[in-house]
């Protein structure tokens, strides 16, 4: 199983940005969690981060002709704004799960609407770094 890992705005400032709601630990370490943890699972990996929208919607596109079998993304603040990022996930047509560290339901109101959970078989919201790993088991029990 080969799956993706993508990761948008901020994510890479995991352990600096807002610790009493992302937590402390580092946008390295997490990419090192879940690198272990897919080495144990036997599930090929790749991780990629941006905060430019276009390059997001690239790389699920680029997704599609590399064929992976699941992609877990976390669309930073892109969650509530890009329609871009839902149309290129429909077309990619690779299964999907969303992960938020922090559970944006219980956040600001403009947090609580999702673009990418229309399209999402799975969400995973407020369980941390564990949420990653939470949302590549759900892309196992799928495949």
């Amino acid at each position: 199983m080969k799956i993706l890992i993508i990761n948008g705005a901020n994510i890479n400032m995991l352990g600096i940005r807002e610790t009493n709601i992302y937590g402390k630990e580092s946008y390295d370490s997490l990419n090192k969690t879940i690198q272990e943890y897919c080495q144990n699972k036997h599930v090929d990996v790749d991780i990629y981060q941006s905060n430019h929208e276009g390059d997001l919607v690239d790389k699920i596109q680029e997704a599609y002709f590399k064929k992976y079998d699941g992609i877990v993304i976390n669309p930073g603040a892109y969650t509530h704004t890009s329609i871009a990022i839902l149309d290129a996930l429909k077309s990619s047509n690779i299964p999907t799960v969303e992960v938020h560290i922090s559970n944006v339901d219980q956040r600001e109101d403009f947090r609580k609407l999702s673009y990418v959970s229309l399209y999402a078989f799975k969400t995973i919201k407020g369980q941390g770094i564990k949420g990653y790993l939470l949302a590549i088991d759900a892309l196992i029990e799928r495949n």
